[in-house]
């Protein structure tokens, strides 16, 4: 499926690169545009493969934008397209943070300089809201409202009123949500075992 021609290493750095450039706001942003460069631009992949590696790296913890380049370089490229795709999802954003940060400290007396960073703070506050309200209504499209109010209560009070890690609220509801799964297969496989 995927065409040498079109995975060639410099293919594959422009294709990461532009989409990991132009993705204002984070992975999110970022994933429409992955898209116009792997299926539409080149045709490395076709909508329901993508479908399929965007909802899988959607169940992984970390970015997802990198995780997407991850595999998808590795697909069309190897190895070597795997670390391709991830150096230039990476790299350049890196270096125009420490550029600019860098830059943003030697002026960092300045009035201007910073009103600036004090009006980024509600800024990326409204993105965070924006990502939570959109987490919330998947989350209700799949439990249900009412479940997902229950979870999202429980969850706030836990964190807030007695400082539990995230991560151990994440894995008490990965654990509560694979029990009953499994124990439904077990009594499933002890069903057939018995007929």
């Amino acid at each position: 499926m995927v065409d040498e021609k079109r995975g060639h290493p410099l293919s594959i750095f422009a294709a990461f690169f532009r989409a990991g450039m132009l993705g204002y706001g984070g992975g999110p942003s970022s994933i429409p545009l992955i898209h116009k460069e792997v299926v539409t631009r080149y045709g490395w992949l076709h909508d329901d493969e993508f479908a399929d590696i965007l909802a899988l790296a959607n169940t992984l913890p970390g970015p997802i934008a990198t995780k997407m380049a991850g595999y998808i370089g590795y697909r069309i490229g190897g190895i070597a397209g795997m670390f391709n795709a991830i150096a230039a999802t990476v790299v350049p954003t890196c270096l125009l943070m420490v550029v600019l940060l860098t830059t943003l400290a030697n002026f960092q007396q300045l009035s201007w300089v910073a009103g600036m960073t004090k009006a980024v703070v509600p800024v990326v506050g409204v993105m965070l809201a924006v990502l939570m309200w959109e987490f919330i209504k998947k989350a209700a499209a799949d439990l249900g409202w009412v479940k997902n109010i229950w979870l999202c209560a429980i969850s706030f009070a836990a964190m807030e009123w007695f400082h539990f890690h995230p991560g151990i609220i994440i894995f008490g509801l990965m654990a509560a949500a694979w029990i009953p799964k499994r124990n439904n297969v077990v009594e499933k496989a002890g069903r057939e075992e018995t007929m």
